[in-house]
């Protein structure tokens, strides 16, 4: 089985590369389309792209932080740029209708057998980090310094950035003066970037609540503590951290995202299950949040009449993304790169999001790296002009329905990650 799937890798390698030694990259996107691996899984991924970039000559490091990929390339005295793209898919079932669908599954950290798909453009991200690879190979008398390419795994569960800063990657390896990542856009117009200064995504924190109680008959309920009573009494002051503990000013989400608990009609049970997602911007914020809701599930207990071994318990899941912070000096360089490189009507100021994107952990590792994510758009021309037309809301990532107009797309991203990096090698120390 491992010669047969040897010999299958071959031919898709040297089909990858055209007889020019030129890779292919739309081919090389279908491939990584047709084949996404989960968090902590990219064994063959990371390899593939390892050899390649080990084909256009960078030296290559292997399972750095896990599956991670480092690569550099050093090409005289000068800044050091580190560029990066991260490997992972989703547990989704893809329902695209794609020639290259993935119809792939895999063992989830469960146990459970799932379908996978790249249903957040992180097959897009690998295509064009190999593609300015590729470029800025090719054309080193335009720049002089030391480029430093990172391939990470286990994004989607916010483990790669955190386990590759842990196994040395800014102590075995060049640190970098600056870090540039992209992201696909399922709101934005393939062709196009998006650049935001300060704050572009949000801290994410998943909380869970074990609500506990005296369980009895549903006949009864005087004779119980009723943990279903106190989840929902809890789920509804939830809601008063962001309209009364915040600040309007300071955006902030808690959202109840599961509630589990009870087994039949009649019975109360003993426990119930919450689960949810914190979103922020700043460091305040978020350990203003956490810190309610310590207060209002131990004051719920309180006022249902637990005493304190009954009182709930809330645990903070080690899947901490801190938000990502755009260095602003950093942004303005990017955005004159990007309009000298793709024309001023191409390049687009966006609004933050409040999505998690574990890239700003580069960013925070002292001494502070000026750091920088920039959105690529991945709708197709006409796709988006008819949704803008008739009012039609796009799959968004994450989506089962999510495809990326990849050729554009990756065209675009080579095209202004490629540059922007000559641009920042040129920047005067």
């Amino acid at each position: 089985m491992k010669k047969i799937f040897l010999l299958a890798f071959i031919f898709w390698f040297n089909f990858l590369f055209a007889a020019d030694n030129k890779i292919n990259l739309l081919e090389l996107y279908k491939e990584l389309h047709a084949n996404p691996e989960l968090s902590y899984q990219e064994f063959e991924t990371s390899e593939k792209l390892a050899l390649i970039l080990e084909n256009i000559g960078y030296k290559v490091t292997r399972n750095i932080g896990g599956n991670g990929v480092v690569a550099l390339l050093e090409n005289g005295e000068g800044h050091t740029i580190m560029l990066r793209a991260d490997m992972d898919g989703l547990p989704v079932e893809e329902k695209t209708g794609a020639s290259y669908a993935s119809t792939k599954k895999a063992v989830n950290s469960e146990g459970k057998e799932v379908f996978t798909m790249h249903a957040c453009g992180h097959d897009v991200h690998m295509s064009v980090l190999i593609g300015a690879a590729e470029y800025l190979f090719n054309n080193q008398t335009q720049w002089q310094g030391t480029l430093l390419l990172i391939l990470e795994p286990a994004e989607e569960v916010s483990g790669g950035a955190r386990n590759m800063i842990k196994d040395g990657l800014f102590t075995k390896f060049p640190r970098p003066d600056f870090n540039l990542a992209l992201h696909v856009s399922s709101s934005l117009q393939a062709g196009k970037v998006g650049y935001l200064p300060g704050w572009a995504m949000a801290n994410v924190d998943s909380v869970d609540i074990t609500v506990k109680g005296l369980g009895g008959h549903g006949a009864y309920p005087h004779t119980t503590k009723d943990p279903i009573v106190l989840a929902a009494n809890i789920i509804t002051q939830l809601q008063t951290i962001v309209s009364r503990k915040i600040a309007p000013t300071d955006p902030a989400v808690v959202t109840v995202g599961s509630i589990h608990g009870g087994t039949k009609h009649n019975v109360i049970p003993n426990e119930v299950k919450l689960q949810l997602t914190l979103r922020s911007y700043t460091d305040e914020v978020r350990n203003e949040t956490l810190s309610s809701i310590e207060k209002i599930v131990r004051g719920s207990a309180i006022a249902a009449g637990l005493t304190e071994e009954y009182f709930p318990i809330v645990e903070i899941k080690d899947e901490y993304t801190p938000a990502v912070f755009n260095n602003p000096d950093l942004v303005e360089k990017l955005q004159k790169s990007f309009v000298k490189s793709l024309g001023s009507e191409n390049v687009i100021k966006v609004s933050p999001v409040m999505g998690g994107e574990d890239f700003g952990m580069f960013g925070r590792v002292e001494p502070i790296i000026p750091t920088a994510l920039f959105w690529l758009g991945a709708v197709n021309k006409k796709v988006y002009e008819k949704a803008m037309r008739e009012d039609l809301t796009l799959p968004s990532l994450h989506s089962d329905l999510f495809l990326p107009d990849a050729e554009p797309a990756i065209e675009t991203g080579v095209k202004a990650m490629s540059n922007a990096a000559i641009d920042l090698f040129k920047i005067k120390n």
